[in-house]
């Protein structure tokens, strides 16, 4: 194995020679779910992790503690803009240190390879310049603030089905020029660590893939520490791999490291390397004695988190309803679930718990003071059980609004037991005793607010037992459909039973959930107590929304996704919007009262209505401000600031790449160096909204474009009445190329913000590197190239030869 700039870590030498052969094999593996191994006799304290790519949630799942909810990645990458990447991770960097985290993990930097994967709100974008420039600033962002950035999933980690086991196919050529090209951008801007992938790459599960050496180590120069995704690694041959941090720790696969060093299996020399750039780390983020941690600039949360949505909502269309006149408004019908209880991220480990999130309803009532808002439901997005809200619950051990938990053993003696304030609980790491309990009860009482039956219940991937006023109601085990146990454990299945209940009647809850098995995840635990969605007739439903909305001088409809469409661990079967949303659509615009339509989608769906309606916003997950944002949008306080990171199409079956399954455990991506846009300009069907695709309140004038040394110089114009912002983006074309390549490939892009009648000149850089193609090496092929430069990869107004002689 070659060792990668050696003199990074050479003045640690001394160190390593003072550890014994067992104190470094425990320093390769993590203490614990989120922790380091410490060896405090050579001032190595432990460094703790944390998932982080929208938020930074700490080493414990609880609303105890909360953290910044930030818009998702796929809302980040929508801004097109660095420096507000830049900043994203300056504020993630900041809470991490609240939070004493010193390596968070993130930015996901996979690509959209198809619209079909179910992480991608998590993931950038489509194209792999645009996730690499955003990559290089969010990884800045975090270690200029003294945060180790790791960007993950090393590498083709694209879609969910099968991740623990799938196999990925791919050429050379693609895995260069796109999947591996912002991990090299992430190590040029000094990436500090790296995530391993679950998945196999041409026959070799990544933890000891050669690719972790080369490119990343001999090639790009890559100093810091590979941290497998949690139980990746599988075997002592990750060790040879360069696979330097096996999570979580003690690791089952590497628990006879120091027998195999002493007995040859493994080389010390493999897991000295490792353990030097795990002090390295150290050193960095200021773990090790002698070596202060930076202390991260100061961020005021809530508003960035509200100014990045902002940025990164997406008017899709406008026939001239947007900006509201708010003034003008005397009735406005807010209609969808989304609306109500909005969706500000995804699902899975990226999920944080906010102190408070603004909804859409209670944001445009209160941007709409002159207005009646009347709201309706409409339709139901919602799957499964949703906590019961905190303010119709009692602990009945405290008196306070919140539950009681109690841990029990086989001999059903109480363990330990803690009050909490919330019904949906998470245990992953932590101080409860869940490894040791057999029984996990909890306990609440209850006050509904309205007199009916109601769908009461729990989700879980354990047996369990709900009793109501101390009466069994509800006894059996969820059905759990795969075989990823993160799906499992961070999405579970849900049971409920029908129980009537009186207004104002308080009602004792106790939910027992009996743990079982044990493996990767025995110290994990999950569970929701909550109530599923009323079983009203959609009919009846979408009725009483027509009739708020024939009324209203403006109708605004909240469509979206819920956790069982996009989250870890799963793949989507389609792209349709849940429930009877579509149909909710058509017949509030049926009225024929002016209609908004506000997307609270991660990733593309399909908008079969999208003719029929005035104006779509695509807010994505916007984060706990979400609601803020797009209030903010619609009454035109502020500008909308986003461009499609990602193709829209008009129907599932227009889309070029949709093979995200695997067939006898192997998925070929066969499309090559086509995904997104670039296989859309090859394929006959036209998408509903193009890459780079985003209106905004003003109006634009492109001038001219030429070359100066080494960048394209635009001027343009706002020649509207508003100040804007607008994405200038970069295209290459090569017609006559002698090997195969994309129609076009984005090359560089650039955000310029511009008050009205003002002329600017916007200057995007283009390397050589953008231009090349890789052939065992990477190759400027010379001629003359055709740069096409617009607000979109379908409007490309200017254009100039480039020459690379």
């Amino acid at each position: 194995m070659t060792a990668a700039n050696p003199e990074t870590t050479t003045h640690l030498v001394p160190l390593l020679d003072r550890l014994t052969l067992e104190q470094k094999a425990a320093l390769v593996q993590g203490a614990d779910f989120w922790t380091t191994v410490p060896i405090p006799e050579i001032g190595l304290r432990a460094m703790t992790l944390s998932d982080g790519p929208a938020g930074v949630r700490g080493p414990r799942w609880d609303e105890r503690d909360p953290s910044l909810n930030l818009p998702s990645g796929s809302a980040l990458a929508a801004s097109w803009d660095a420096d507000l990447a830049y900043r994203f991770a300056a504020a993630a960097a900041s809470e991490a240190r609240r939070k004493g985290v010193d390596v968070v993990l993130g930015p996901t930097i996979n690509l959209h390879r198809s619209p079909l994967g179910g992480r991608h709100f998590e993931c950038f974008s489509e194209d792999p310049e645009l996730t690499a420039e955003l990559a290089s600033a969010y990884v800045r962002g975090l270690q200029d603030n003294g945060v180790a950035a790791t960007p993950k999933h090393y590498v083709a980690n694209d879609s969910e089905t099968d991740r623990f086991t799938v196999d990925i196919e791919v050429d050379d050529r693609a895995l260069r020029e796109l999947y591996l090209a912002p991990f090299e951008r992430a190590v040029e801007a000094g990436a500090w660590s790296i995530m391993s992938a679950y998945n196999s790459v041409d026959g070799v599960t990544m933890t000891e893939n050669a690719l972790l050496e080369t490119p990343l180590n001999s090639e790009w120069g890559f100093d810091g520490v590979v941290i497998s995704d949690w139980t990746a690694v599988r075997s002592l041959d990750a060790v040879p791999a360069a696979q330097d941090l096996a999570m979580p720790g003690p690791a089952p696969a590497w628990a006879d490291l120091v027998d195999a060093v002493r007995d040859g299996r493994v080389q010390e020399s493999d897991l000295d390397r490792k353990v030097l750039r795990i002090l390295l780390l150290a050193e960095r983020v200021g773990a090790l004695e002698g070596s202060p941690a930076i202390a991260p600039a100061a961020v005021d949360g809530p508003a960035f988190a509200r100014e990045a949505a902002i940025e990164g909502s997406v008017l899709l269309q406008n026939t001239g309803i947007l900006p509201l006149a708010a003034q003008a408004l005397g009735q406005v019908a807010v209609i969808g679930q989304n609306a109500r209880d909005a969706r500000t991220q995804g699902g899975g480990s990226a999920t944080v718990i906010p102190e408070n999130v603004v909804s859409p309803l209670d944001a445009i009532r209160a941007a709409l003071p002159h207005a009646e808002v009347r709201y309706e439901l409409g339709a139901v997005v919602q799957e499964g059980v949703a906590e019961i809200p905190l303010a119709h619950i009692v602990n009945p051990a405290t008196g306070e609004p919140g539950l009681r938990v109690r841990f029990l053993d086989a001999d059903g003696q109480e363990l330990f037991a803690e009050d909490r304030r919330a019904t949906g609980l998470v245990w992953f790491g932590g101080d409860a005793p869940i490894a040791a309990s057999r029984t996990i009860v909890l306990t609440t009482r209850y006050t509904p607010t309205e007199s009916g039956e109601i769908q009461l219940g729990f989700a879980g991937a354990n047996p369990g037992r709900l009793f109501v006023d101390g009466e069994l109601v509800l006894e059996d085990s969820p059905v759990i459909e795969g075989t990823d146990l993160g799906a499992a454990f961070l999405n579970p299945p849900s049971l409920t039973v029908g129980v009537h209940v009186d207004a104002g009647r308080a009602i004792e809850l106790r939910a027992e959930f009996t743990r079982a098995g044990a493996g990767a995840l025995s110290g994990a635990f999950s569970a929701t107590l909550g109530i599923a969605p009323e079983r009203t007739d959609a009919g009846l439903l979408i009725a009483r929304a027509v009739e708020a909305a024939a009324s209203a001088d403006v109708a605004i409809v909240v469509v979206g996704t819920n956790s069982k469409v996009e989250s870890e661990g799963y793949d989507r079967v389609d792209l349709d919007l849940p429930g009877h949303q579509d149909d909710l659509v058509r017949a509030v615009a049926a009225t024929g009262t002016p209609t908004i339509v506000v997307v609270n989608a991660g990733s593309p769906v399909v908008l079969p209505w999208a003719g029929g309606v005035g104006a779509i916003l695509q807010g994505y997950f916007g984060g706990q401000e979400f609601g803020h944002a797009i209030a903010d949008v619609l009454t035109g306080a502020a500008e909308p600031g986003g461009r499609l990171p990602t193709t829209w199409p008009a129907a599932l079956a227009d889309v070029p790449v949709t093979e995200v399954a695997p067939t006898d455990g192997r998925l070929a991506y066969s499309e090559g160096l086509h995904i997104g846009y670039r296989a859309w300009l090859r394929d006959a069907a036209e998408p509903a909204f193009a890459f780079g695709h985003g209106l905004g309140y003003t109006s634009w004038s492109w001038g001219s474009a030429r070359r100066h040394e080494d960048a394209v110089e635009v001027v343009l114009t706002n020649s509207g009445e508003r100040a804007g912002k607008q994405v200038v983006q970069v295209y290459a074309e090569r017609s006559d190329s002698s090997v195969d390549r994309p129609v076009r490939w984005l090359v560089g892009f650039v955000v310029v913000r511009v008050e009205p009648g003002e002329t600017v000149t916007a200057t995007v850089p283009v390397p050589a590197r953008r231009l090349a193609h890789w052939a065992s090496d990477w190759v400027v092929e010379p001629g003359t190239y055709t740069f096409r430069i617009g607000p979109s990869v379908a409007d490309l107004p200017l254009s100039i030869d480039w020459d690379t002689a």
